[in-house]
């Protein structure tokens, strides 16, 4: 299924009977985002984004649309920078496959560069980051047992149980020997933090999953893309996004010091500012964070080895997954230092 493939005189209809009126439809095609298809749509005066699951024979299951937007609909109301949900859609027949409506949001993404109007202000980077921090904390202080999502059967495994489900994926997709992975993953057992309150928690929490106001001071005024969302640990949301913040020597890095229209180095709040910051905002124990931050790595880590052996075996033609190995090796040496140093 490719973006040409929307039919707008069906999705027209279908709207037009959902709604009980009449009104132009215009699709076209957006950047997507992993898993799934963005459209935008026009339809009378209102400005809408559709998002389509991939189809079935992708290999992803299609409802999982529609959990992502059950999850953003019980938290319309929460003290939360998400998009307004407008309608979901389980008929395959309207345009392919599952889909969900959601409102337009104007905005500005962070990925390999920043936007040229923060680029050209270094010093509002530190704002940047701490910003992304503020709206981070404000997801994992949603009441999400009174929002009802308790009822979505997403409340993710304990960090133990998560450490022998990664283990064994990675023993699934081993390529080659990393003595280095099996040595962290002993250590993440023996050094088990207590552990938070569970918390929703985006999942993949990143610059590039957020979107930033056109004007300054920086503001991030919706955070998207909520398939992987469950209710889990905080501090391993926090320490995920922290893997992707722009530092020196950090492939990972979204607008990467260094690059044209990168971040600034030397106007980037450190990592124990983020840290304190964060604690401010919600009031958390992070005595045990540097677990997180060797857990996010090693996580990582099993998920770039498993597309770097789907491109040994001739699986994968992705050009990029041959460069994922060198990550992975790399993530983990940095998990191994903090483990060193915990």
């Amino acid at each position: 299924m490719r973006s040409r493939d929307i039919n707008s005189a069906r999705l027209g209809s279908w709207l037009d009977q959902r709604f009980g009126d009449t009104a132009p439809t215009q699709v076209e095609a957006m950047r997507g985002a992993g898993s799934y298809e963005h459209f935008a749509l026009r339809r009378g005066g209102e400005s809408w984004v559709l998002r389509r699951a991939m189809p079935p024979e992708s290999g992803v299951p299609a409802h999982d649309v529609l959990r992502e937007f059950l999850i953003l609909e019980s938290i319309q109301d929460e003290p939360v920078r998400v998009p307004r949900t407008i309608v979901a859609c389980d008929d395959p027949e309207v345009v392919g496959s599952s889909f969900f409506i959601m409102q337009f949001v104007e905005g500005l993404p962070i990925r390999d560069s920043l936007p040229k109007l923060y680029a050209a202000d270094p010093c509002k980077h530190r704002g940047i980051i701490l910003e992304s921090i503020n709206a981070l904390a404000e997801i994992h202080q949603v009441d999400w047992e009174l929002c009802g999502l308790y009822k979505l059967g997403n409340v993710e495994a304990t960090l133990e149980q998560q450490i022998s489900r990664w283990a064994a994926q990675f023993d699934s997709d081993r390529c080659r020997e990393l003595a280095v992975f099996d040595e962290i993953s002993n250590w993440l057992g023996k050094h088990l933090p207590r552990g938070q309150r569970p918390a929703l928690v985006h999942g993949d929490y990143k610059l590039d999953n957020l979107l930033y106001s056109n004007r300054l001071p920086p503001r991030v005024v919706s955070v998207m893309n909520w398939d992987m969302a469950m209710i889990g640990d905080p501090l391993a949301d926090l320490a995920w996004s922290m893997t992707f913040l722009p530092s020196s020597g950090n492939p990972l890095s979204l607008g990467a010091p260094g690059r044209p229209n990168g971040f600034s180095i030397s106007h980037l709040p450190e990592i124990d500012e983020i840290v304190a910051h964060y604690a401010a905002l919600t009031r958390s124990d992070l005595s045990e964070v540097t677990w997180y931050h060797v857990f996010a790595r090693w996580k990582l880590a099993t998920l770039l080895e498993g597309s770097y052996a789907k491109c040994l075996r001739g699986e994968s033609s992705n050009l990029l997954h041959t460069f994922f190995g060198a990550i992975a090796e790399l993530l983990l040496k940095q998990a191994a230092q903090l483990a060193s140093q915990a």
